[in-house]
């Protein structure tokens, strides 16, 4: 009897799997803007406010996701420093804060929109300590 009911359970599942069809998949528009700003050979500096442009002026009249987020990648890997997060991708630039970070030339913005993808990143640029505009003078303090 069990042998039974088990083959009967079985086929029944087989059955309902070989009806099923596939469901066909929506055509999705996915829109890489390229990062125009910053170019090539641009050096930031720790705590300066920057606009990290994009193209916009071609996006698809159907996409996925407008929630744009900005991060940093390093080499090989994008870092969890987020730079500019929840903002639409159809503005075409936002501005950020260059955070702490190591100093070094291989530095890259990510721009992350629908397509979630790597496509977006900006050429390599340098970020660097905090550059000083302060002339800091030592003073000589005598012991009493």
């Amino acid at each position: 009897m069990k042998f039974s009911l088990f083959t009967l359970f079985m086929t029944a599942a087989a059955a309902n799997l070989g009806g099923a069809a596939a469901t066909p998949l929506d055509p999705r528009d996915v829109y890489v803007p390229p990062v125009l700003y910053p170019h090539a050979g641009t050096v930031w500096f720790v705590g300066q406010r920057h606009n990290v442009t994009w193209d916009n002026s071609n996006p698809p009249k159907q996409i996925t996701n407008k929630i744009g987020r900005i991060m940093i990648r390093k080499g090989d890997l994008t870092t969890p420093v987020i730079l500019a997060d929840n903002f639409s991708i159809l503005l075409g630039h936002i501005e950020v804060t260059v955070p702490w970070v190591e100093d070094g030339s291989d530095y890259q913005i990510v721009l992350f929109g629908d397509s979630g993808n790597l496509a977006h990143c900006s050429p390599s640029l340098a970020l660097e300590p905090q550059k000083s505009t302060k002339n800091i003078s030592r003073r000589k303090f005598r012991r009493n």
